[in-house]
This record gives C-alpha cells, sequence and structure tokens, in this order.
C-alpha cells in the first residue's frame, strides 16, 4: 500500500496534482492546513481493491461412512480445530463477496467525492478574503451568463489589483477575445455564396431578407441570386419569395446537392447567392447531412450560423458542436433585442472562436440589422445585471455555486470516462 503526500498553495491545485498521480478514482484519506500551503494524503483505487478480503474456498465435505458398530470419535486437535474455525469465517460464497467488494467501493467513491466537495467548498468560501477582486469578477460573469469555464480560465489570468482593476481588466479581456467583423465592405464586395444555417426558430429567413436588402442596395438586384432548401415548412418558401418580390429578385428553390449544383451552376454570373436553409434541432441527425450537402455543391459556400440569445448557454453550446463539423465562417446574433442578457451568446462565440458579423434586432427589414461592434456587446452583457435578477449571487452563495458545477463535472467526466 503506497499513500501519496502531495503538498500545494491551494487545494485547487492539490486536487488537480492528486488526479495527475494516482487518476480520478484516488481516495483522499486526510488534508490539513500546513506551512505555505495544503497537504493531502491519498490512496490510489488498485491498492483499495487489492485490501478486500480473498475468497477461500470451503473444502469438500469428506463422505460419511455408517458402521453397524458405533466408533467413538477421536478428539480433534487443537490445530484441526483453530483452521476449521478459520474456514469456517473466511468461506463465502463468491457472489456475495463480489458484491461486498463492489458495496465497499462504492461506499469509498461516495466518500471520495463528499470530501472532494467539501474542499471545492472551502477553496471557493476562502476566495473572497483571500482575493476579493477575483471573487468579484467571477460572481459577474456568472451573473451575467458567462460559463463557469470562461470565468475561472479569466481568474486563472487575473493580475493582482483591486476590485475597480480586475473589472477593468475583465473586461478589456473578454473584448480581446470576441472576434467581430470590422467592416462589412469585404463581404458585400467580395461576393460569393453564403448559407445561412441554424436551428428552428432563429430568423434565417428574416436575415437573409436583410442582408439581401443590402446586397442589393449596394450592387443592385440583377447581381443577387437567392435560394432556399425549407421545403418543410409550411410557407417557409413563400415568405423568402415575398422578400424577394419586394427586391426584385427571384427565389429558387432547391432539395438536395444536386439541385444546389444545378442552381448555383446556372446563376454563376451573379456576383452574390443567398442560401436559407431549413431549421432543424441541433440534435436531428439531418444537420450533418445538410452541412454536407453544402460541402458538396461544387463552388464554395460560406457558412454563417444564427446563434439566437435568448437561448440558454449549453443549448447554444450544443447548436455550434452540430454545425461546426465542417468549420464555421462566422455567426450572427439574432434576436438580440429579446434577450435579457448577451452573456451565453458572447461566451459561446468567444469560446468557439467564431467571427460575429451582424446583430439582428427585429423584423424590419433591413433596418433591424447591424455591425457586431465589440464595445458595445460587452457594455451590454453586464449592464442589463441588476440587483434584483433572480439569478443574482451573492458572496456567500458563490461557493456554493462553484462547487456544485465542479461536483457536476466531475460525475459528467467520470460517465463519459
Amino acid at each position: 500500500m503506497n499513500v501519496k503526500r502531495i503538498v500545494a498553495k491551494t487545494s485547487r491545485e492539490a486536487m488537480r496534482q492528486l488526479r495527475e498521480v494516482l487518476g480520478p478514482d484516488a481516495v483522499i484519506l486526510s488534508n490539513r492546513a500546513v506551512d505555505g500551503g495544503v497537504e493531502v494524503l491519498a490512496l490510489a483505487a488498485e491498492d483499495i481493491a487489492s485490501m478486500a478480503p480473498p475468497v477461500v474456498e470451503a473444502p469438500a465435505p469428506a463422505p460419511v461412512f455408517r458402521s453397524a458398530v458405533p466408533v467413538s470419535e477421536p478428539e480433534p486437535q487443537p490445530e484441526v480445530t483453530i483452521k476449521r474455525r478459520l474456514i469456517e469465517r473466511v468461506a463465502v460464497p463468491s457472489e456475495d463477496s463480489a458484491q461486498l467488494a463492489k458495496s465497499v467501493i462504492s461506499e469509498i467513491k461516495t466518500l471520495q467525492t463528499r470530501l472532494e466537495s467539501q474542499l471545492a467548498d472551502l477553496a471557493w468560501r476562502d476566495l473572497p478574503g483571500r482575493d476579493p477582486a477575483g471573487a468579484g469578477v467571477m460572481r459577474d460573469m456568472l451573473s451575467a451568463g458567462f460559463s463557469a469555464t470562461l470565468a475561472r480560465e479569466l481568474l486563472d489570468t487575473l493580475p493582482k489589483g483591486d476590485a475597480e482593476q480586475a473589472q477593468a481588466w475583465m473586461r478589456n479581456t473578454l473584448m480581446k477575445r470576441l472576434n467581430v467583423m470590422q467592416n462589412e465592405t469585404d463581404m458585400l464586395d467580395g461576393g460569393g455564396v453564403f448559407a445561412l444555417m441554424g436551428p428552428t426558430g432563429a430568423s434565417k429567413t428574416t436575415t437573409t431578407a436583410k442582408l439581401a436588402a443590402r446586397f442589393v442596395v449596394r450592387h443592385g438586384a440583377d447581381k443577387l441570386a437567392l435560394l432556399t432548401t425549407d421545403s418543410y415548412r409550411i410557407g417557409g418558401h413563400e415568405q423568402l419569395r415575398i422578400y424577394g418580390k419586394i427586391l426584385g429578385v427571384t427565389v429558387h428553390a432547391v432539395r438536395d446537392a444536386a439541385d444546389l449544383r444545378l442552381a448555383l451552376s446556372e446563376l454563376r454570373n451573379k456576383h452574390t447567392g443567398l442560401i436559407d436553409t431549413v431549421g432543424m434541432s441541433q440534435r436531428d441527425q439531418a444537420v450533418a447531412e445538410q452541412v454536407e450537402m453544402l460541402c458538396q455543391a461544387g463552388k464554395q459556400i460560406k457558412r454563417l450560423l444564427l446563434l439566437n440569445a435568448t437561448s440558454h448557454g449549453d443549448t447554444l453550446n450544443e447548436v455550434v458542436q452540430a454545425y461546426q463539423t465542417r468549420g464555421l465562417d462566422g455567426c450572427i446574433l439574432s434576436k438580440v433585442d429579446e434577450a435579457a442578457s448577451l452573456g451565453p451568446a458572447l461566451d459561446c462565440a468567444i469560446r468557439h472562436e467564431l467571427n460575429v458579423h451582424y446583430l439582428a434586432t427585429g423584423q424590419r427589414v433591413p433596418e433591424d440589422l447591424h455591425l457586431a461592434n465589440r464595445q458595445y456587446l460587452i457594455h451590454r452583457a453586464f449592464k442589463t445585471r441588476t440587483l434584483s435578477s433572480p439569478w443574482q449571487l451573492d458572496d456567500s452563495e458563490l461557493a456554493f455555486a462553484m462547487s456544485g458545477i465542479q461536483a457536476s463535472q466531475r460525475e459528467s467526466a467520470v460517465a463519459l470516462g
């Protein structure tokens, strides 16, 4: 049995070292504060399993011979008696032994999870007193809708300073990491084929019409081609056809990759082409088929993803993961005017390094489409945070929130691993 001793400056660092040395199933025996940090004593899961009692099979009973003459049984020797008692105590059916071992390991893992949660809780409880500026950054980012992953990432690189300096550094860092299209001249004048993709209800058709109006103003209606793959939604094709009629642009309907290749070949003299794709759930297997259809069109198609700013952060994360299998050329934030907070959408764009092209803020065509601006977006994300919000975290609640998030992530990692 090899007990590992780990000394680190913080409990979080000790837990990280423990996982690297002994793995995620290591059992923590004790932890205590020492000079300069925290000391943790742990044991590998293999050593715990080896401590389970061995299974000893009971010997088969000897055959009994009946005799007509009574024979007195000899008095057993003390050594034989001791061996027999040991066999009676150790001999257990194999199924019961396996179940007992599983039960012991399960209890040990439960204790390990509880202890790790308590250590994480202590670490985050100590954060406001040890680093009030960092605690303020963490609280504000979580309250604004940013993910705990991005918040921890920024907290790890937060320079020393007071609360005001930390807030300024955090916002400047978010602005630097947020990629936006600086101007639309290259996009409008460069031309090409653009496909607007995204789940149902992300305002793809309306946003397509807004972009079409900008291209028509710049280059004229005869230089633009509108295509739609939306043959499922009732009235989906007709909605884009009405916008095309207003702009003086013909709308072409395509059903599959062959239709798309033929349509693009016939419209090769057009300066710009806009494709309004059919909306579907990010969990639908047809998403991959739609992406492949665009990739097999015989011409480079720039794919722009519509991110609904009113959606939950986890939902947006699933959307990006589903649609970026073959890469994305950028994104457009839709329904910005309806979103209570832009934090989840901006967090998703930052973590996945998406280039934000436009902000769609309403139904008016083409007025409600604006070029993305870093400073406005970050300012808007934190401006909407109010003390009356039911999602607002107090300093005392920060530890519970963060330790709970870490526990959920550990359980997900164990389930996936």
